[in-house]
């Protein structure tokens, strides 16, 4: 489980994470008609950028998609994927989780696949989010793909930096079901609640798998060691909602991205951080039925959302997982500027991981199709007109 587009006139209407008083957040309307998110992509500038891994099918290989980075303590940089075998590239299919590395900021890979996860699910093991931990040490959390109504994220834990993991823990016990979390997808708040947001696509009791998902964070406040549901995402109007992810914003609030076949992201807000969410609402990034990625610099007041900026009145784009496109938010998503393309070729681009070293933005994603996956560095001067931010190590992600 992995749109349509809305006619806007010359006034496109853009809506917005606007705080209401007291640190409580809605979706609220505004007009802003020169919102360069909302911009026709393809007047929009390429973005400079350094393709640095290509991690292609090959023979026994069909897909490599969907991973995450971390940096450990020694300065490599290690991705995590997922690595399908024998003949069929499909979601369901054979893979284990593979890693390669790099001990030179991104700039160059190690060349072979070494296995981390074996495939301990029935059909796989998928969708990776890295994560260091506020205590120093590192989060593995991955897909364990059993069938089509048997699919739970998993954690395992290191603490001797990527060396060895821990047995695998579950960490949805409380109702079974088909769930989705993204890769790159985790969040640890600055209290050390972790959230995972997911979408439930079947369970027991219903176990066809249903486009529209019901969407909720699962949360954990020590470490992992055992989690508890929020409250159901409000889906007043009942459009299919897939794939969300989370971000911290300023004032506590915590802000939901959500994968919609609405023409546009959807948001939700909690100010309880993860709890309780209000009803979801369309953001100004138009979009596919394809999902987003949105992250903070870390050290800095600046978001960052990767995502296929589908404008409504673009015919050549609509529907489609191209472009790929960056943008940067000063004001917690109102506004989005120094929008730039990563990629504008006819094919699909999605399944974003963000990570940040010193002086480059590094991407990794689907490239052309869900069987290839890509490595691009982007200068931090380029993204945002300044160098600079402190180490990923003490980021939310």
């Amino acid at each position: 489980m992995r749109g349509c587009s809305v006619k806007r006139g010359l006034l496109q209407i853009c809506r917005a994470w606007i705080p209401l008083g007291a640190g409580v957040g809605l979706l609220m309307l505004g007009l802003n008609g020169l919102a360069a998110a909302v911009a026709d992509p393809t007047e929009v500038a390429l973005a400079p950028k350094e393709k640095v891994l290509k991690l292609a099918p090959g023979p026994d290989n069909p897909r490599n998609s969907e991973g995450s980075f971390v940096t450990l303590k020694s300065g490599r940089i290690l991705f995590i994927f997922s690595r399908y075998t024998g003949d069929s590239a499909s979601d369901h299919a054979s893979a284990f989780l593979a890693s390669r590395y790099s001990d030179d900021g991104g700039k160059t890979w190690s060349q072979a696949d070494v296995e981390v996860v074996p495939q301990e699910g029935r059909m796989n093991v998928m969708s990776v989010s890295l994560l260091r931990l506020n205590d120093g040490r590192i989060a593995l959390f991955y897909l364990r793909k059993n069938s089509e109504q048997d699919c739970i994220p998993m954690l395992r834990i290191s603490g001797d930096e990527a060396r060895t993991w821990s047995e695998p823990r579950p960490c949805i016990t409380d109702q079974p079901g088909y769930y989705v979390l993204n890769n790159d997808r985790v969040v640890q708040l600055a209290s050390g609640r972790l959230l995972v947001p997911v979408a439930r696509h079947a369970t027991p009791e219903s176990p066809r798998l249903e486009q529209r998902a019901a969407l909720f964070v699962y949360i954990s406040d020590d470490a992992g060691a055992s989690w508890r549901r929020s409250q159901e995402v409000p889906n007043p109007e009942g459009i299919i909602t897939q794939e969300p992810g989370v971000v911290p914003l300023s004032g506590g609030r915590i802000g939901m991205f959500i994968r919609t076949d609405s023409g546009f992201q959807y948001g939700s807000i909690s100010a309880d951080a993860g709890e309780n969410w209000t009803p979801i609402q369309p953001t100004s990034l138009h979009s596919p039925l394809a999902p987003a990625s949105i992250e903070r610099i870390p050290g800095t007041d600046k978001l960052v959302a990767v995502w296929n900026n589908n404008h409504a009145l673009n015919a050549l784009y609509r529907g489609k997982r191209t472009p790929l496109t960056i943008a940067v938010s000063d004001d917690d998503g109102r506004t989005w500027t120094r929008t730039q393309n990563i990629e504008t070729a006819d094919a699909w681009f999605c399944y974003t991981a963000i990570h940040w070293t010193e002086e480059h933005l590094l991407l990794g994603y689907c490239s052309g199709s869900l069987a290839q996956t890509d490595i691009v560095r982007i200068r931090l001067a380029d993204l945002t007109g300044a160098s600079g931010g402190q180490s990923p190590a003490s980021s939310d992600r």
